[in-house]
């Protein structure tokens, strides 16, 4: 499936949230959950400074529709992020039952941009989404906010 102007507005909000986190002195990703009718049922900004390295959004968001949302809702729920999930995010989304996720960078565009800033690998292997959910759709990079989001790594990096 291709990115729609309604997935590149989400996108766009992910890309505002991430900028946000760098601005607060975190990593740069953020990340909405949206129902199947569009409306925006939570957002979330990285949140990892304060220690706890799990603080991704993507994993709130999972957490919070656990709670939030009925089982039988989830899987036509969308998460936009700004970045593609990482094996955590991504098997915490799966667990949870979320449908589709929709991401404006990959994390092999990730991997390649912190490569070229002189950034050591994390201590989790760089996996696309459905190496570790392969029953979850997939939809992005977008390049113009692609750029945005490297853009923001570099900034952080460059700090």
């Amino acid at each position: 499936m291709s990115l729609t102007e309604v997935d590149r507005r989400h996108l766009s909000r992910c890309v505002e949230l991430a900028e946000e986190a760098l601005d607060a002195g975190d990593e740069p990703f953020g990340s909405l959950l949206v129902a199947a009718d569009g409306t925006v049922l939570a957002e979330d900004r990285n949140r990892i400074a304060g220690g706890d390295s799990t603080r991704h959004p993507e994993v709130e968001l999972a957490r919070w529709a656990a709670s939030h949302v009925p089982a039988a809702e989830r899987p036509s729920a969308t998460v936009y992020t700004s970045g593609e999930h990482c094996p955590m995010c991504s098997a915490a989304h799966a667990w949870v039952g979320l449908g589709r996720i929709v991401y404006a960078s990959s994390s092999a565009q990730l991997a390649g941009w912190l490569a070229e800033l002189g950034v050591a690998p994390g201590p989790v292997a760089t996996l696309p989404v459905q190496a570790v959910a392969p029953g979850v759709p997939v939809d992005g990079p977008d390049d113009e906010l692609s750029a945005r989001v490297r853009e923001l790594h570099v900034r952080l990096h460059r700090r």
